[in-house]
């Protein structure tokens, strides 16, 4: 139990950021612009972190290229971001795969395409339901 909640209080708080950005400019931007503010956001709560880090993809054992991840915040929480109308499971899928890949245990999916800012949390290879209808 004590897993499913790890670093809740910095979840929460990345989570805050976002909500300030999303209710400062809204829906319709491209997601390079909401990264680029949560960025903004994040420095001015103090939050350590690093936009667009890139890692090493292997498959056994050989580099078969890079992906890039939006924010990896106190290198502990990955943070995925979208820009899209509605989030499918290939989202989903995509965050799991960069948690395995960033052998992190904890990670954010937050949408600001829709009217109101969806987030979900995921945890290793599992989420949680952390998206406000």
């Amino acid at each position: 139990m004590a897993e499913k909640y790890k670093y809740k209080e910095l979840t929460e708080r990345i989570i805050g950021c976002a909500m300030q950005v999303h209710s400062t400019l809204g829906n319709g931007f491209q997601e390079v612009i909401y990264q680029r503010c949560l960025g903004i956001e994040l420095d001015e709560s103090e939050i350590s972190h690093a936009r667009e880090v890139e890692m090493p993809i292997f498959y056994k054992g050989k580099d078969v290229g890079t992906r890039r991840v939006d924010f990896l915040v106190e290198d502990k929480v990955l943070v995925e971001l979208k820009a899209i109308s509605v989030i499918d499971d290939s989202q989903y899928a995509q965050i799991i795969n960069y948690l395995e890949a960033f052998k992190l245990e904890i990670g954010l999916l937050i949408n600001f395409g829709e009217r109101r800012l969806r987030f979900k949390r995921f945890v290793k290879s599992q989420s949680e339901g952390d998206d406000p209808s």
